[in-house]
């Protein structure tokens, strides 16, 4: 009969923890491989037709639509850019976009940073109630407001002059909070500010307006840089809009390069890749340049801040 001393049992205990602790890491070891090559596949079959876009804006016509697929150029035609810009008015486009741009992200900061605030930190009554009437509003189709604005548009704002044909229609509603993603982003990353910083500075006099300016905007770059990169996004990529109220001189690249495959020259599809790889040349530069404070303001709004 054997028998068993505490010294024994300890190391025996030891032994099958250190074993399931191996056991444990081979399996998460394993899950995130699984998950890494998941990601990875993914990642593939996204960047697939964008490499393939930009590969045939070097091509001559007759490279692109070979069988098999030629991934490379046999000679890359940088010639393609230059032409295409020569065809259609691209900087016109460009510019146009940036003026869109620039104005409407301008706009959403202001409007969504001063509803966030009052949804966050003022008290007032039926907050609650039109804070959910706001996330509806995140649930209608952006389409089915198109009539009814372009109406408001012909038929009410006529002062100083029709706003259809000018940048006013994209750009003006930007200014009153229409977008209900960024204040509820906004909103969530003012509620981890603690309180106690809103108190301090109202016993030293500031008002609502300076401690909003002073105070949470400055402790809150990394939402402000996700509000500004996805309203950029959503902007530089609209075509619906752009279409129905701008006039051919003052389109936008995305309303431009579709008439420029439609019109110009619909068979010259090398020309339409360069102008598609100068469109997105734009947004992969600006991702990458702010890719830290995106994650980390879509984190932290995920968690109220915190």
């Amino acid at each position: 009969m054997t028998t068993t001393t505490p010294s024994t049992s300890i190391a025996l205990d030891t032994q099958r923890a250190a074993r399931q602790k191996r056991l444990r890491q081979r399996q998460s070891w394993v899950s995130r491989m699984g998950i890494h090559l998941i990601l990875l596949l993914l990642s593939v079959m996204a960047l697939v037709p964008v490499l393939w876009m930009i590969s045939s804006s070097l091509k001559a016509s007759t490279e692109i639509f070979v069988t098999p697929i030629e991934w490379l150029p046999r000679t890359p035609r940088w010639g393609n850019y230059t032409e295409a810009f020569n065809r259609a008015p691209i900087m016109l486009y460009f510019w146009n976009t940036m003026i869109v741009c620039g104005f409407s992200v301008l706009g959403v900061l202001i409007s969504s940073s001063l509803v966030a605030f009052s949804f966050s930190r003022l008290q007032w009554p039926g907050r609650n109630f039109f804070f959910g009437l706001l996330l509806a509003t995140m649930m209608l189709p952006g389409i089915i407001l198109i009539v009814p604005r372009f109406l408001m548009f012909s038929y009410v704002f006529q002062w100083p002059g029709r706003w259809i044909g000018t940048f006013l229609p994209l750009i003006v509603p930007a200014y009153f909070a229409t977008h209900g993603l960024f204040v509820f982003l906004i909103r969530q990353f003012f509620l981890g500010i603690p309180v106690e910083l809103d108190d301090a500075a109202r016993i030293d006099g500031a008002s609502s307006l300076r401690i909003l300016w002073q105070i949470f905007v400055p402790l809150s770059k990394p939402v402000m840089i996700t509000v500004i990169i996805l309203s950029f996004m959503q902007f530089y990529n609209d075509f619906l809009e752009p279409l129905v109220y701008l006039k051919p001189a003052t389109w936008t690249l995305a309303v431009g390069i579709r008439a420029i495959n439609d019109s110009a020259y619909a068979t010259s599809w090398e020309l339409v890749f360069a102008t598609g790889t100068f469109m997105l040349a734009p947004m992969v530069v600006i991702f990458f340049v702010a890719q830290r404070y995106f994650v980390e303001g879509v984190t932290l709004s995920g968690f109220g801040g915190r």
